[in-house]
């Protein structure tokens, strides 16, 4: 894969060239999940589980995307709200010139691309978009249940320290992680600036988590599969591909009915 990073330095003078998400309102609860469709049940599946390939690939064509336009995503939370799962959903489609934009809508500010209050729509693509289903590695709960105990394999839990301890739990009914499960908070990927850490960081950072262990062998997860795709994305930075996204994540698990570990 190329770069998944978009320089808002870039953007400032390539804003008619581009798709840009959020200017186009991404919708994470309509457009990047299926949270809000009937019968959507966190039980099974998470708080944000992913709509059928068929449904997003009709979104890219209401948004006027097809296979050769350059995408571009941003939200204010550095990329780790609806950028990086937008960028996920992208890429896990097919679709190749997808990139989230580093820094967010702040460094776009910092940058001097111009802002608006107005609300953007878009033309539709005349086509539909091909694809073959999801492509990037997903794992499911009972994946997941069998990868965190073996010693093959790591389970990342990308959420803050506090709610991995399960000191405080702000969004899910309990608190705590999933047994075997390791702990680095996504902020970790990023410098002071709020922008992505360098490759040569980011791989130094990783490749001491994974300890031996292959990419292709750690699974990542969060709260509900959105920030996990912000580790994913810095993995692709450090050159570090091939992980798998647990889309439920703790909000599935947690109301599961399986175990739990804190602290």
């Amino acid at each position: 894969m190329t770069s998944p990073l978009y320089s808002p330095e870039a953007l400032r003078t390539s804003l008619g060239s581009v798709r840009l998400l959020d200017a186009i309102h991404a919708d994470l609860g309509k457009a990047l999940s299926s949270a809000e469709a009937p019968g959507a049940d966190p039980a099974r599946g998470g708080r944000h589980p992913l709509p059928a390939p068929d449904v997003f690939a009709a979104q890219l064509v209401a948004w006027g995307i097809t296979p050769e336009t350059t995408v571009v995503l941003y939200d204010d939370q550095n990329g780790a709200n609806a950028a990086a799962r937008g960028w996920w959903m992208l890429r896990s489609l097919g679709h190749r010139k997808a990139y989230v934009l580093d820094g967010g809508l702040p460094a776009a500010i910092a940058a001097g691309a111009p802002t608006s209050q107005d609300v953007q729509s878009a033309v539709p693509s005349a086509a539909l978009y091909p694809h073959r289903g999801w492509q990037l590695p997903r794992v499911d709960i009972e994946e997941v249940a069998k990868r965190a105990t073996s010693p093959d394999w790591k389970v990342l839990d990308v959420r803050s320290r506090e709610r991995y301890r399960g000191d405080s739990e702000p969004l899910d009914p309990v608190a705590g992680h999933i047994p075997g499960a390791v702990n680095l908070p996504y902020a970790s990927n990023l410098d002071a600036a709020g922008r992505f850490r360098s490759p040569t960081e980011l791989r130094a950072q990783y490749t001491e988590l994974l300890g031996g262990t292959s990419p292709a062998h750690l699974v990542v997860h969060c709260g509900s599969g959105v920030t996990a795709c912000h580790t994913l994305v810095a993995l692709e930075i450090a050159g570090l591909s091939g992980a798998a996204l647990y889309v439920g994540s703790w909000s599935e698990w947690c109301r599961s009915g399986r175990e739990q570990s804190r602290g």
